[in-house]
């Protein structure tokens, strides 16, 4: 279910895409070699090496991601996935409060990421990880992205942690109970069992200390919130709510949005108002600490049930779904995105998932045309726009 975590960057492309497998695999090779990878230790690792076809299907086929908040949310945080978190937490409480300890993590941040990657850590996926790797390095989709983690893969294999035939995971390349790309598993691995490997398959410890390292490195602030549920006026400015908007609590306070939960942020913390459905449906304040879930996972939909549901573990009580406004079916969506790109604005890839640059297109067009500006698609805008409006 998790995609990968960083966007794709044409300056991280080290070998040309495309053309024949064959011959891109021997270019891969050369550049292995040109690193300092002695021959024979390049050829152990890349012996086995195929490209997978369904490794491609997978990456072009994510209609999960179209789902709503809410239908999306809760499909994945079901009765299971709640108990067996409860579970989890009793079991291995101590490594726990060690990762939260060291790096200021929630548990619950821990336990959302590996019950929606793995169901905590019984499904990691059976995609062998070199060859998804190298499949998507020599995709052109965004070669920059995998090309990096196919070397740190050679890495983690010269250290003896990293097995080109046994490694299995998801489809794009992540490994492990919390599915982590190779190269973070070079960076911030953490051997907390002391056993000499960094083995997030197979040692919780490893895992969640790992997954800690990573989630501090990009810039997690200790011990706050991430998503808070509240309330809003009706009269609201709907204009300044978004995530690319940032205010103060107290500010927020000020135009009478009301905290719902007792996860309450330091003063001074800001944060931005997210309207999964629109005005009349949920309403969150996302502090910082909420865009690093989209640094793990770009689909706003997963980041942001994979937020709420850390902060169910953590306690609080599921939101309240309000009056909100259905999402426009698939056909529609696109047809709004073409829409909103003919207008100028980058939504993005135009796939009938709303994510965070079709909000802020949406929000544009919704403040240009007097209509309420909370980001969410619907068919007055629709017709709006189709109308020449």
């Amino acid at each position: 279910m998790s995609v990968p975590t960083e966007a794709s960057d044409a300056n991280a492309v080290i070998i040309p895409c495309g053309g024949p497998f064959e011959t891109f695999l021997g270019k891969v090779k050369n550049e292995a070699h040109r690193r300092g990878h002695a021959r024979d230790t390049i050829a152990r690792f890349f012996q086995s090496a195929a490209r997978d076809p369904d490794v491609l299907r997978m990456d072009r086929n994510q209609g999960i991601f179209r789902k709503p908040f809410i239908e999306f949310s809760q499909l994945v945080m079901n009765e299971y996935r709640i108990v067996k978190g409860r579970e989890f937490a009793d079991t291995h409480g101590r490594i726990l409060a060690e990762v939260q300890d060291r790096f200021g993590i929630q548990p619950g941040v821990l336990l959302s990421l590996m019950a929606l990657e793995t169901d905590y850590g019984l499904v990691q996926g059976d995609f062998n990880t070199l060859n998804a790797l190298l499949t998507l390095s020599h995709d052109c989709r965004r070669p920059g992205l995998f090309q990096p983690h196919l070397f740190a893969a050679l890495h983690l294999f010269e250290r003896g942690d990293f097995d080109p035939v046994r490694t299995t995971g998801a489809w794009a390349g992540e490994i492990g109970m919390i599915q982590m790309l190779p190269a973070d598993l070079v960076v911030h691995g953490i051997d907390h069992d002391r056993n000499g490997r960094v083995d997030v398959s197979a040692s919780v410890g490893d895992a969640l200390m790992t997954a800690g390292n990573v989630l501090q490195h990009h810039g997690w602030v200790r011990d706050q919130p991430w998503l808070i549920e509240v309330d809003v006026p009706d009269d609201l400015d709907w204009k300044t709510t978004g995530l690319d908007i940032f205010k103060p609590i107290s500010e927020w306070a000020r135009q009478g949005v009301t905290i719902r939960s007792s996860m309450v942020p330091n003063q001074g913390t800001t944060a931005a108002l997210v309207l999964p459905h629109g005005h009349k449906g949920p309403a969150f304040l996302a502090t910082r600490n909420f865009l690093i879930y989209l640094k793990w996972n770009r689909s706003l939909v997963y980041a942001l049930t994979s937020a709420f549901f850390a902060t169910l573990l953590s306690g609080e009580d599921m939101y309240r779904e309000g009056a909100a406004a259905p999402q426009l079916s698939l056909d529609d969506t696109i047809r709004l995105q073409t829409l909103l790109a003919g207008r100028g604005h980058d939504v993005g890839p135009i796939d009938g998932i709303i994510g965070a640059k079709t909000r802020a297109a949406v929000r544009s067009e919704q403040v240009r045309l007097d209509q309420i500006a909370d980001s969410w698609p619907t068919a007055e805008l629709l017709s709006s726009l189709e109308s020449g409006s």
